[in-house]
């Protein structure tokens, strides 16, 4: 009973004498380990698929286009690894029930601007490694993880938020305009219940957000292989402690949120930081604010200045920090205090 709970079988019934597997699984369709067995009844040419965590195999060879008559009932639908080009109007025409959907490694550059609106109650949707030059349309809202990296996509629309997503990953293709700064990848995985920062996400990634978790501690080798983040959110944890070096591999970010944690003390390293613009530091228990606590002693060393840090819900008095400790700051008004309230 343990082994079937734990590899999650699921069983689906494909009318398709054309097709060599249909695999609808219940597990994460990111993980290339799927091990899939097929059972094949020859005077029906009706074919049973099951899924399982394990090695990888192909499990539908040869589509082109996603098949007819995909069983109303389908919850977890896999077209990954296959040579479709184009997502049609009705290709998921009556599938109100589909959870996840999987059209990973394809060649898709076309989607119809109406064919995930039938999709109301789908969760999550796996679209990278294609050719996709934008985010598609009419995405449903009840979507709560997007990864659509590896595809040809070089800006977003205006207005795409990807925070109202719980886990989204994308990646940009490098802009023609060599002046703007392009992101390469963000990730959003907010309100999962992380209790750590170590995570095996991608090297490349610009922004993680990590908002609203369980993190109650940032230790030393947490965000080394992060060398290239631009924004990284830790707002909404339970951070006590951001061990000495921690920060010391983001030499590239801006913005920094660590608002409602639970720090004593400003994070050491900031003032080696020489981007950094934005420090969110607000609804903490910061009692004080030393010298050099965000700025460098040397002259020049910071390539920009800071134009906000946020200091307020926190016991330190304002009075009582020298106005030196903020001699890296663009404007007296980018340094918010307020009023702390026990």
């Amino acid at each position: 009973q343990h082994i079937f709970s734990a590899i999650q079988l699921l069983l689906v019934r494909v009318n398709q004498p054309h097709l060599s597997t249909m695999t609808v699984c219940a597990d994460d369709f990111e993980t290339n380990d799927l091990e899939t067995i097929t059972t094949t009844a020859a005077p029906e040419q009706v074919h049973y698929t099951c899924c399982r965590v394990n090695n990888h195999q192909p499990l539908i060879k040869g589509l082109t286009e996603v098949p007819k008559n995909i069983p109303s009932d389908t919850k977890f639908l896999d077209l990954q690894n296959n040579r479709i080009r184009e997502l049609k109007e009705d290709d998921f025409k009556g599938l109100t029930h589909l959870y996840g959907l999987s059209l990973r490694n394809n060649q898709i550059s076309k989607v119809h601007p109406r064919t995930f609106v039938p999709l109301k109650h789908m969760q999550k949707l796996y679209f990278s490694k294609n050719l996709l030059t934008t985010i598609p349309r009419n995405l449903p809202t009840s979507l709560v993880e997007l990864r659509i990296h590896e595809n040809r996509i070089r800006t977003v629309s205006a207005g795409w938020e990807p925070t109202q997503y719980t886990t989204v990953v994308l990646s940009l293709e490098p802009s023609r305009d060599s002046n703007s700064i392009i992101l390469q990848s963000i990730i959003n995985m907010k309100s999962t219940n992380l209790n750590t920062v170590c995570l095996d996400l991608p090297e490349s990634l610009n922004e993680l957000h990590l908002d609203h978790n369980q993190i109650q501690a940032v230790e030393l080798e947490d965000l080394k292989r992060y060398k290239n983040l631009y924004r990284l959110g830790l707002g909404f944890n339970h951070i006590r402690n951001i061990e000495n070096g921690s920060l010391s591999y983001l030499q590239l970010l801006r913005e920094l949120h660590l608002d409602n944690n639970r720090l004593t003390r400003v994070p050491r390293g900031l003032p080696e930081m020489k981007y950094l613009q934005v420090v969110y530091l607000h609804s903490n228990h910061i009692d004080r604010v030393g010298m050099d606590d965000f700025c460098p002693r040397g002259f020049g060393m910071k390539r920009t200045f800071y134009n906000g840090i946020s200091l307020f819900g926190n016991p330190v008095n304002y009075w009582e920090v020298q106005p030196a400790a903020f001699r890296c700051v663009s404007d007296r008004l980018a340094v918010q205090f307020g009023n702390y309230k026990k």
